[in-house]
């Protein structure tokens, strides 16, 4: 039988379900921040790096997109904590 090599990290507190979505729209918008900044990094697609030739560039908005999500997914920049603490407290914070 395999073991993991590494103990699994602290667990995610449960968030009733409209804290779950209030959350679920700060991840959003900070994958729609990383992706515009991906995007402003060069990484597009319309250069032709892929070589998929003029569609190319018509996906590149798709693959920054879920680049950006996956990001977030795996603990991004912590923008979407932050996004989340101060609409949860109405503004409060700011």
């Amino acid at each position: 039988m395999l073991r993991p090599t590494m103990s699994p990290g602290p667990r995610a507190p449960v968030l009733s379900p409209q804290d779950a979505k209030l959350f679920a729209k700060a991840k959003a918008l900070e994958a729609g921040f990383l992706s515009e900044m991906l995007k402003e990094a060069g990484l597009q697609a319309d250069d032709g790096a892929f070589g998929g030739g003029i569609g190319e560039a018509q996906f590149a908005s798709f693959l920054r997109a879920e680049q950006s999500k996956a990001m977030v997914d795996a603990g991004g920049i912590g923008l979407a904590e932050v996004i989340f603490e101060s609409l949860k407290n109405g503004g409060q914070d700011a």
